[in-house]
């Protein structure tokens, strides 16, 4: 459980205390779900890592694009975490961290293609085993914060949590030609245990 989630249903709970005592029980049932809501969201379940020169999934959700980027050449794969996703983020492959860059930008729906170039967006560089991958936190309409949990220097082991984007979002991979990629759209993913590609001998 992510402490947020504590923390935002706490307060929920309580409104919904101060809610009932000053007119009806019922009325507060409203502020009890989103607490629930709030705990459901905010899980952070473990998960098994596989073995292996491969790149992991950062995020639970669906595959919604991979596409060949021109003219670096790099594949990305562009995930769509909806609110009923673990919203945990986690590094795809072991290495360090030789570059964070957060940039402004919009809130467009998370699962257009658009969102990849034009929303809010924190891109982070891990580089190790003879490779670069580079991973994009992206706001989405609702999430409007994004976390991130290291810093530049920082070694990393793949499936290692790394923040989360709260409420709904998007997570771009982009991958180079050494990568062999195993996902495809509309296939569904688990951050951390689903590999999304391996690398070629």
């Amino acid at each position: 459980m992510v402490r947020d989630g504590i923390y935002y249903a706490l307060a929920l709970t309580a409104g919904a205390a101060v809610v009932a005592y000053v007119t009806r029980p019922l009325y507060a049932l409203p502020l009890l779900i989103v607490a629930l809501f709030c705990l459901y969201f905010f899980r952070d379940p473990d998960r098994g890592i596989p073995p292996g020169r491969v790149a992991v999934s950062p995020a639970d959700g669906k595959v919604v694009a991979v596409k060949l980027e021109q003219p670096a050449g790099l594949t990305r794969v562009s995930i769509f975490l909806n609110i009923f996703d673990v919203h945990v983020n986690r590094t795809p492959i072991s290495g360090k961290i030789t570059s964070v860059s957060y940039h402004k930008g919009q809130f467009l729906v998370a699962s257009k293609e658009e969102a990849s170039a034009q929303n809010e967006q924190n891109t982070v560089t891990v580089e190790g085993d003879g490779t670069r991958v580079i991973f994009k936190q992206i706001a989405g309409l609702i999430a409007r914060r994004i976390v991130f949990n290291k810093k530049v220097g920082d070694t990393v082991a793949a499936g290692d949590r790394i923040g989360m984007i709260k409420f709904g979002s998007r997570m771009d991979v982009e991958l180079g030609p050494e990568w062999e990629i195993l996902v495809k759209p509309g296939m569904h993913v688990s951050a951390g245990s689903s590999v999304i590609a391996r690398r070629r001998s």
